[in-house]
């Protein structure tokens, strides 16, 4: 799955008045753990800064370990985890997505967005690895 496909699939929009509107997506979850936001939309550092069928570049942020690829978009390059990462090509998330092992389907299902409550998806990696 790319990562405009996941968008697709996952984002929810809503019209706050016309001609404005408010998104989210939920937390991009990888089947080895990893875990970032990605997000696109009005107000957000993508291309278009619309309600789009495709993006050529997305709002990462938060990723669960620092992922190299994406550095030098980064608003704070010393604390990479912790920071958003502007204007990334859909191609380089699409890379990461396949370096981490695809993204795990079933881990957003049980980790998505329902009735305005979210689930928190970072703990993944940890109940995987037992330490939870």
């Amino acid at each position: 799955m790319t990562i405009n496909q996941f968008l697709k699939k996952y984002r929810k929009v809503k019209q706050l008045i016309p001609g404005m509107t408010s998104s989210y997506t939920p937390h991009v979850i990888c089947n080895d753990g990893f875990t970032m936001s990605v997000q696109a939309g009005q107000s957000l550092y993508s291309t278009p800064k619309d309600d789009a069928k495709r993006y050529k570049e997305v709002e990462v942020g938060y990723p669960s370990e620092p992922e190299l690829l994406i550095k030098k978009f980064a608003e704070d390059d010393e604390n990479l985890c912790d920071t958003v990462y502007g204007f990334v090509p859909t191609k380089i998330v699409d890379t990461i997505i396949k370096k981490h092992g695809g993204i795990d389907e079933n881990a957003i299902e049980n980790n998505y967005l329902t009735e305005g409550k979210t689930k928190i998806v970072s703990e993944i990696g940890k109940l995987r690895e037992g330490k939870l």
